[in-house]
């Protein structure tokens, strides 16, 4: 069982639910899923990169990305509907946890420069959406193998009613916030 998820169970859950004083536990706040996206703009020229970019985010992530689609044509970027302009991969349970763990204790501390996400980053349903500039921040990325550096977006969803609600369940499960 993933460790994150331990923590979850044993101490998160039930200082969430004391805090904000739920009447049932299933009111209790928790991430359902974590969507990993690289948007490769790049792709209309070099489709190779694409490749390249799909096969770093499945070692990321520890499964298989989708190759995403352009849904309408934008003749400015001479981009056409259909064709592919990045990969997403959408993790759950004990991959998801295990990936959170990855995130806030390896990868994070990685950046240069870090003092923190930002904690303007809520949409204000419960989920917070990160942006990292170097992929290469994660450990199974080998540094001399890659050809570009590329940006990902990390979506964190979950069941929280409010960004007060979500911003409690990160920081507890580790999320270092900026001040």
């Amino acid at each position: 069982m993933a460790r994150l998820r331990e923590k979850y169970q044993q101490e998160i859950a039930p200082k969430l639910f004391e805090q904000f004083g739920y009447k049932s536990s299933m009111q209790t706040p928790k991430i359902s899923k974590v969507v990993l996206n690289m948007g490769l703009g790049e792709a209309i020229q070099n489709i190779k990169i694409l490749d390249s970019a799909t096969a770093e985010l499945a070692q990321i992530a520890g499964q298989k990305p989708v190759v995403t689609r352009a849904r309408q044509s934008i003749a400015a970027f001479k981009l056409r509907k259909g064709m592919p302009i990045g990969c997403m991969v959408t993790l759950r349970g004990d991959r998801m946890f295990e990936f959170l763990d990855k995130l806030v204790n390896i990868a994070l501390p990685r950046v240069r420069d870090f003092r923190g996400v930002s904690s303007k980053a809520f949409d204000g349903r419960g989920n917070y959406t990160l942006g990292i500039k170097e992929h290469i921040i994660f450990p199974e990325i080998d540094y001399d193998k890659i050809d570009k550096i590329k940006g990902m977006n990390i979506t964190i969803v979950t069941t929280a009613k409010s960004d007060a609600e979500t911003r409690e369940l990160l920081t507890l499960m580790g999320m270092p916030f900026r001040n």
